[in-house]
């Protein structure tokens, strides 16, 4: 028996789950070109109340689920604390995610809230949080520098993609992401950029990081170089 599409499955996992919903989205890479075999349904469910806010995890209709649900104002509370992160699956979810029930217009109110927030991008860098990823940087660059382990190098080449992802995202404006998404974030805002990263990275594992090593500091460059001496941490 062919399983039902995420659509119509979101809608009635939604329905037979929470009946007195209000408003369901179903979203993430399962509506997208990067949908896998191993996709799961992300199902943010909105309720007038109680039992929300939980997060349940569930396999139903042939489908993994990953099943978010909240009042109106518990998802409020979670985007301004994700929002503060500079990260908000949440946010993105209803922002990207199709409306599969709207019973009272909540649904179509928070997409277009969610909307409007994605848009405007997330809280700038304070002058004292840059400096904070600038010193990171330069502490890893000394790392890689010495490195001789393996799987030193390892930990060290990777945590170091990350953190240059990520400083080029937020000086540009953009919102974070985690995993896959962060690099999905990095190759919509600096499609080259990522790609250069991804071939560093490579060189870099197997003891060749000039490439990797340039592209950091190219990073820094743009946000006043590398820091060290003098850096303070309140």
């Amino acid at each position: 028996m062919t399983r039902l599409g995420p659509v119509e499955a979101a809608r009635r996992i939604a329905e037979r789950r929470h009946p007195e919903a209000l408003a369901a989205f179903v979203c993430g890479s399962v509506l997208t070109e990067h949908r896998t075999a191993y996709s799961d349904l992300d199902l943010v469910v909105v309720l007038e109340s109680a039992p929300a806010p939980y997060r349940s995890s569930f396999v139903e209709a042939d489908w993994p689920v990953e099943m978010f649900v909240h009042t109106e104002e518990t998802w409020r509370e979670f985007v301004e604390r994700e929002t503060d992160g500079r990260r908000s699956p949440l946010l993105f979810m209803c922002a990207q995610g199709e409306l599969v029930v709207d019973q009272d217009g909540s649904g179509a109110r928070l997409a277009a809230e969610a909307r409007e927030r994605v848009a405007a991008g997330p809280p700038p860098l304070t002058p004292g949080e840059l400096a904070h990823l600038r010193y990171a940087l330069t502490d890893l660059l000394d790392d890689l520098a010495g490195c001789t382990d393996p799987t030193e190098r390892l930990f060290t080449v990777t945590t170091l993609a990350q953190r240059t992802a990520e400083l080029a995202l937020l000086v540009r404006g953009r919102w974070l992401g985690a995993g896959k998404w962060l690099a999905r974030r990095l190759r919509a805002a600096e499609p080259a950029l990522a790609e250069r990263l991804e071939a560093a990275v490579r060189d870099a594992l197997e003891a060749r990081p000039e490439a990797l090593v340039a592209l950091v500091d190219e990073v820094l460059r743009g946000v006043g170089g590398r820091l060290w001496d003098g850096y303070e941490y309140p």
